[in-house]
């Protein structure tokens, strides 16, 4: 488990003034471990033993140590491979099992990894922020995963009032923002290799005060920085392409629980809807 992985799993039981770090750190990943603990915990707003208890509590003696785990951690994600690399290197791996079997069985080993990555209190808050009824929700995705923010759009847009999907050209984003409000929420998909249009996408929408939560993977997008929750999907599969399973067994868990907690207002809206459509010429189907 790496570090950033650690710091999410403690989120929800940490102590204020050691949250506040656990925030800071992940906020500036990794350039905040690498400070001395002084920057550290002036970025953060505690003092140097709030630090140093924050350490401990993720098994570290000593801050020189964090920061030797830290640097292995990081040059371990430089070397993560591309597609091809990884193509490459399965291709000459044989297997008795069926391919089937063992797809289905790594595709079920990530979906227990990511259960075990994400604090219940991240999934909760993400929740929260996805069922106020007094802001807008937008949704948007990379490449591979846009299409699981507008299955998410798809299903909420019933649900409640107010939810849109950021569509068309990068340059499109910006006149899409325009009606967005300080408080709004950002639902962003972002995951390996990260897109710098979300990412720059992201500074703006801190500028605009909206609250973004950001489902990626356990190396974390750089827009955990600007995040208000962050939600860690385990998408490595041991072959060719990531996985997107985990990301859509994600998607649909906050659906069913903005669902549930909408239901008073969203069996109303789904009635109406069931009205419409069975109101319906059959020319009109």
């Amino acid at each position: 488990m790496t570090i950033r992985e650690q710091v999410h799993l403690k989120l929800g039981a940490l102590p204020g003034a050691e949250k506040k770090v656990a925030h800071a750190f992940l906020a500036q990943y990794p350039s905040a471990g690498l400070s001395t603990i002084a920057e550290l915990a002036k970025a953060a707003g505690t003092s140097a033993p709030t630090v140093l208890r924050f350490i401990t509590r993720l098994g570290f003696e000593s801050y020189p140590e964090f920061q030797r785990a830290l640097r292995d951690e990081v040059q371990a994600q430089m070397a993560s491979p591309s597609p091809l690399e990884r193509g490459r290197s399965t291709k000459s791996i044989q297997s008795d099992t069926p391919g089937l079997t063992t797809s289905f069985a790594g595709v079920a080993a990530n979906l227990d990894a990511t259960l075990k990555a994400i604090p219940e209190s991240e999934f909760d808050a993400a929740c929260e922020l996805m069922s106020d009824p007094k802001s807008a929700c937008y949704f948007l995705g990379g490449r591979f995963t846009d299409f699981i923010a507008g299955y998410m759009a798809a299903h909420l847009r019933i649900i409640r009032p107010n939810v849109r999907r950021f569509t068309g050209q990068t340059s499109t984003w910006h006149d899409q923002l325009l009606d967005m409000k300080p408080g709004d929420v950002v639902v962003l998909f972002d995951i390996r290799r990260y897109q710098t249009d979300l990412v720059h996408l992201g500074e703006i929408l801190v500028e605009r005060r909206a609250r973004i939560v950001l489902i990626t993977d356990p190396w974390l997008s750089p827009l955990a920085r600007s995040a208000h929750v962050v939600l860690p999907c385990v998408v490595e599969a041991g072959r060719t392409w990531d996985s997107s399973v985990p990301l859509l067994a994600l998607a649909e868990a906050l659906i069913d629980r903005v669902s549930r907690n909408q239901w008073s207002h969203a069996q109303t809206r789904m009635q109406a809807l069931e009205d419409i459509h069975w109101n319906k010429t059959p020319q009109q189907e």
